[in-house]
């Protein structure tokens, strides 16, 4: 299993979840992609694209200005 983090802070939507896929496009069934992101609408996007795409959501979380989600690849 393969671990990556993707660190998209300061971008706005749709650019995290553009670069997610991209991202994810080049992992594996099982791997975990945990995505940093300030985009106060990150976690309800990726919750979004989790539903649309298959893929499961881990984690959404916040520390700071700073979301934390982890997806696992479908």
């Amino acid at each position: 299993m393969t671990e990556q983090t993707l660190d998209v802070t300061g971008l706005k939507c749709p650019l995290p979840i553009l670069k997610a896929k991209k991202a994810l496009a080049v992992l594996e069934t099982g791997d975990v992609l945990t995505v940093l992101a300030t985009d106060v609408g990150a976690p309800d996007d990726f919750a979004a694209f989790c539903r649309q795409t298959g893929h499961v959501l881990l984690e959404s979380s916040q520390e700071g200005d700073v979301f934390k989600l982890v997806l696992k690849h479908r």
